[in-house]
């Protein structure tokens, strides 16, 4: 499930209405057209996979077959580091572990940029 803090940032009264959204074409610094919401709205509902990676480990064969219930591998991450969040393979940010209700979410604390492709 998603959550985000800013759902609450308009008032019940005064949600947004997209309807209003100003849909002209815009360009960014370098003169390129920035598709319109209205050209996206065909891959809103498109799922991606999300993943979130606490850190990595390299072990031999021969090591993963010797490993049981209780075994403990350890990862390349430091307590308190920054785990890196994925969609699609490709890295897309970087947070902090957090605990919503029952469930393990994450806080964004870094977004990565890439270049257009």
């Amino acid at each position: 499930m998603y959550h985000d803090d800013h759902d609450d940032q308009f008032p019940q009264d005064q949600q947004h209405d997209s309807s209003e959204t100003d849909t002209s074409p815009k360009q960014d610094d370098l003169g390129h057209q920035e598709p319109s919401k209205k050209d996206l709205g065909a891959i809103f509902d498109v799922p991606v996979r999300v993943s979130a990676v606490l850190g990595r480990a390299s072990i031999q064969v021969s090591n993963l077959l010797k490993l049981s219930r209780g075994a403990v591998i350890e990862l390349d991450r430091k307590v308190g580091e920054a785990i890196d969040v994925y969609v699609n393979d490709r890295l897309v940010a970087r947070g902090e572990v957090v605990v919503v209700d029952d469930h393990l979410g994450i806080t964004m604390t870094e977004i990565i940029k890439s270049e257009a492709i």
